[in-house]
């Protein structure tokens, strides 16, 4: 497979004092949904904002390593470059212009290439895609329930006719019935529209069964990667993320007092 995506041993500080990535490295491959877990606090965010260019609005500064994209490196580029280039990150927290309407919100991550016959074209698929935003177009979006926004603001991202969609937690403070909903419409773009994604999520079930890949995030470091569909089976996995022990006995996140990792991660 053609790597798209690369992230080459990557550090980041903040205001020049504050390291929060320590050496990261990770790959995302044309076609490919890539997962990357970890607890809050673990430099996830961080990893997508190094990426995007969106770091430099928070005093952060990638100090080592670099981000390559399609052969070219990226992390010196401002942020609208980036996008340009078909890198678009869904920020986390559903942010929405909410005073303007569900279309006008999404028409905001129109790039201008193709005219307003391709906008149309674009606004079409998304609908298609959430067919629930449709009666919605012309609604004010600050009055949208939860799931409604984070449908918008990844039919904004669609507008971009995005490479790769950089999703920070899609699923935060949404109801699970909307979680499915959410997971399956991400899914769909990748198959259908051969988008590439990389992921970033606290539900790590619901990653693990879309992902082809995965990463394991902890205190800015990678300490952990593979195929998903391994992961799903890793029993420190099951016991960290998903509270379940060896007999399948969920437990209590209070009982999982920190990340048992083993010696051969870090071989």
């Amino acid at each position: 497979m053609i790597t798209i995506l690369a992230v080459n041993q990557v550090e980041v500080f903040y205001h020049k004092v504050i390291q929060v990535l320590k050496g990261v490295t990770l790959k995302v491959n044309d076609g490919q949904v890539v997962a990357l877990l970890g607890a809050n606090g673990a430099g996830k965010t961080t990893t997508l904002k190094a990426i995007s260019g969106l770091l430099r609005a928070e005093a952060g500064e990638v100090t080592e390593g670099n981000v390559v994209f399609r052969d070219r490196r990226i992390d010196r580029d401002l942020p609208h470059a980036i996008a340009r280039q078909g890198i678009i990150q869904v920020l986390e927290g559903r942010r929405v212009f909410q005073h303007l309407t569900v279309e006008e919100n999404m028409r905001v991550g129109f790039l201008g290439l193709g005219g307003e016959e391709e906008a149309g074209r674009i606004l079409q698929m998304i609908y298609d895609f959430f067919p629930r935003l449709s009666p919605l177009k012309d609604r004010v979006s600050g009055f949208l329930s939860g799931g409604e926004q984070q449908m918008m603001v990844i039919g904004r991202a669609l507008m971009s006719n995005p490479k790769i969609m950089l999703l920070d937690e899609p699923s935060l403070g949404l109801a699970p019935l909307l979680i499915d909903k959410i997971f399956e419409i991400v899914h769909r773009i990748n198959q259908e529209q051969k988008t590439a994604i990389l992921l970033v999520e606290q539900n790590a079930l619901a990653a693990l069964e879309i992902a082809h890949y995965c990463y394991v995030m902890e205190d800015g470091r990678i300490v952990m990667d593979g195929l998903a569909e391994k992961l799903q089976h890793n029993e420190d996995i099951k016991e960290f993320y998903l509270g379940l022990n060896s007999v399948g006995t969920r437990k209590s996140y209070r009982e999982v007092k920190h990340y048992k990792r083993r010696k051969r991660w870090l071989s």
